[in-house]
């Protein structure tokens, strides 16, 4: 790569989330961490990214986002990231507060600021859709909404719906019809990359603190029983939506129709993804299927050496 991209992680830390952010910590320039409610709340949410950061040494800035969903009632996945979200590690908190406590303000002030940068949610779309409710042009200046959530295929939190766009339904349907440059990297791609007990070991072998707690971080995502027939898989789902902007040639993408299923008893939050035409002028999304599974697991175990 000629030129790193720049990116806001809107993020709900989350045991792969904290992952997602060592990723972007190398691969990456992180303008800005934004916290969203969704793993577990946003308190805990933004206190794990102050954690994360504090962890990495990084000089990002971390705004404090959503606490709920547009409209429906809360949800979370306690249960996958344990009570507070990172695996139950007890990391300094570092500094106690965020930047700010308005993250929609600050991704649309600095997207006003720089053109050109990437939006990468890797929870729920609750933040994005407030940024293109309070300005709309903002889909003109970034150069992608890259999220993680969603499937071409079945979800893990019903048998329709992926997690992060079942947390805010409402909000997934604006970003959807909202004209941005989007990419779905979702469960049907996520599932591809998986990080086993010998990825833990590899960490440990840095011998150096990051490498640690990403080490806890696998060896957590392992031994929990997770609610999307994956009981121990170690699946890294957060990490694939960094890697698709800093390295895209890893990742084989298509231009589909996706919408947002909202009203369904059944299928609300499904991604519903048009596979049955190949005319690709009515497309709103670039949808991801395929990665290249060794060459982003040496990726990810890369920037957890080098950033320790």
């Amino acid at each position: 790569m000629t030129e790193r991209p720049r990116i806001i992680l809107d993020c709900d830390p989350g045991v792969d989330d904290a992952m997602a952010i060592i990723t972007a910590s190398l691969w990456t320039d992180l303008v800005a961490l934004t916290t969203v409610s969704g793993n577990v709340n946003v308190q805990h949410t933004t206190e794990n990214a102050l954690r994360i950061r504090n962890l990495l040494k990084m000089p990002v800035p971390i705004h404090r986002g959503a606490d709920r969903p547009l409209a429906a009632k809360p949800v979370d996945a306690r249960h996958v990231h344990g009570t507070t979200g990172l695996a139950d590690i007890d990391l300094p908190l570092g500094d106690s507060e965020p930047d700010s406590i308005n993250a929609v303000e600050a991704i649309v002030e600095l997207t006003r600021l720089e053109e050109g940068l990437h939006l990468v949610p890797i929870g729920p779309l609750t933040n994005i859709a407030l940024a293109i409710q309070l300005d709309p042009k903002i889909v003109q200046r970034i150069a992608s909404i890259t999220l993680m959530g969603g499937s071409a295929r079945g979800g893990n939190v019903t048998a329709a719906a992926e997690f992060n766009i079942f947390a805010d339904v409402e909000a997934a349907d604006e970003v959807f019809k909202s004209g941005a440059p989007l990419k779905m990297v979702g469960l049907n791609l996520t599932q591809q990359l998986q990080m086993e007990r010998s990825h833990v070991e590899v960490c440990r072998s840095f011998d150096h603190p990051v490498g640690e707690v990403a080490a806890r971080l696998i060896e957590y995502n392992l031994s929990v029983p997770r609610g999307d027939g994956l009981s121990g898989s170690g699946v890294m789902h957060d990490p694939c939506a960094v890697l698709a902007v800093s390295h895209p040639h890893l990742i084989k993408s298509e231009p589909r129709q996706v919408v947002i299923e909202v009203d369904g008893k059944h299928t609300r939050g499904q991604t519903l993804v048009d596979e049955r035409s190949k005319n690709t002028k009515d497309f709103n999304c670039q949808v991801a299927y395929t990665i290249e599974t060794d060459k982003a697991l040496a990726l990810i175990l890369q920037a957890v050496c080098e950033t320790g």
